[in-house]
């Protein structure tokens, strides 16, 4: 069984506009969840824009389900997303899927954005998702939760996309993002930290353990 979602998203900037700030969406305030973006490939013909680019997210799963993955990704997402820009129909679109915790669920997204059918100075978005889990006994639930999860996000998506509109506007000093970028580093180093002192202080309480032998 899948989870199917679609919604409609306005945007009041221009296509040319909003073409721009997919870009330069990261670092904004409302994405500190987002670590890393780096480009796979790229390739560029003279009306489209063909990537791939992987996503590096923080990931929270329930507690139970932290036993299925290793300690060192149970707290990360790895996102593929491909897209393709056509800029002779002005239209942008995105597909993207989570490529870890595949085995608790997965999430595919589908974007589009063109030009709005009753503005053509403001942009409109249709977002499509399907979200599935095999686990027995708990996929309905899992998707549910799935479902509320992506919903909060598209929230998060849409103010910092404003964002960043309004930085191109220049309603807001780039200082804003530099600060904003400085303040999440800030931020990971203390995490981070705070992380590694009470792994050790763990590890102290815990002392010496004899090796368990399994036949």
């Amino acid at each position: 069984m899948v989870k199917y979602f679609l919604c409609l998203n306005d945007l009041k900037s221009s296509w040319d506009q909003v073409f721009a700030a997919f870009w330069q969406r990261y670092p904004n305030p409302y994405s500190k969840h987002v670590l890393t973006e780096d480009v796979i490939h790229r390739e560029i013909t003279p009306n489209r824009v063909i990537s791939r680019r992987l996503l590096t997210k923080t990931s929270v799963v329930p507690r139970w389900a932290e036993r299925l993955f290793p300690t060192n990704v149970a707290h990360s997402a790895f996102v593929l997303e491909d897209s393709v820009v056509d800029l002779k129909h002005k239209t942008l679109t995105t597909f993207t899927r989570n490529i870890n915790h595949s085995r608790l669920m997965v999430v595919q997204e589908c974007c589009v954005y063109g030009l709005h059918p009753e503005n053509m100075n403001w942009t409109q978005i249709k977002r499509e998702a399907w979200i599935s889990s095999n686990v027995y006994g708990f996929s309905l639930a899992i998707q549910e939760c799935g479902v509320a999860s992506f919903k909060n996000s598209i929230t998060k998506t849409m103010k910092g996309f404003e964002y960043v509109l309004a930085r191109i506007h220049g309603e807001i000093p780039m200082k804003t993002l530099r600060e904003t970028a400085k303040e999440a580093t800030e931020k990971a180093k203390e995490t981070a930290l705070a992380a590694s002192e009470k792994a050790k202080d763990l590890a102290s309480k815990a002392g010496p353990q004899k090796k368990k032998q399994y036949v």
